[in-house]
């Protein structure tokens, strides 16, 4: 049993590290204050999209200082949840050993879209995963 001021350990993992995941570990962090210790990382790493700043900091979220970062830094670390944002990331997701649970919600890439739409998609999934993070703290074991 943890006590009363550990944090529960969060990784969020994408493909890229680049957007999705980005969000999430932003999100997370303000929706749970201190309750999580939340990381991410990518299978790919790809460098931190504009697009995934931009629609955060519309909501007071800033992200602009993450960096994208290779699950392979979190080797040998134990995380309480390893939480997965889209299927690539899930079936190539190495084994945390210790690793609590795996939780996978699959969102759509917006840095996939078209230029000129990504921006209105990045907003659209980060609403999307906002809703979904927050049932997902609300369920969560304290």
């Amino acid at each position: 049993m943890m006590s009363p001021t550990a944090r529960s350990k969060v990784l969020v993992l994408c493909t890229g590290n680049s957007a999705r995941s980005q969000m999430a570990e932003g999100l997370l962090r303000e929706i749970a204050g201190d309750r999580f210790e939340v990381f991410s990382a990518g299978t790919r790493p790809a460098g931190l999209n504009q697009n995934a700043v931009t629609a955060m900091s519309e909501i007071g979220i800033d992200i602009s200082q993450h960096r994208s970062k290779s699950v392979d830094e979190f080797n040998g670390q134990q995380f309480d949840y390893v939480i997965t944002v889209c299927d690539d990331a899930k079936e190539s997701c190495p084994i945390f050993a210790g690793t609590g649970k795996r939780v996978h919600h699959s969102f759509e890439d917006p840095a996939a879209a078209p230029a000129d739409q990504q921006l209105p998609l990045f907003r659209r999934v980060r609403d999307e995963m906002s809703g979904w993070l927050r049932e997902f703290v609300r369920d969560a074991p304290v």
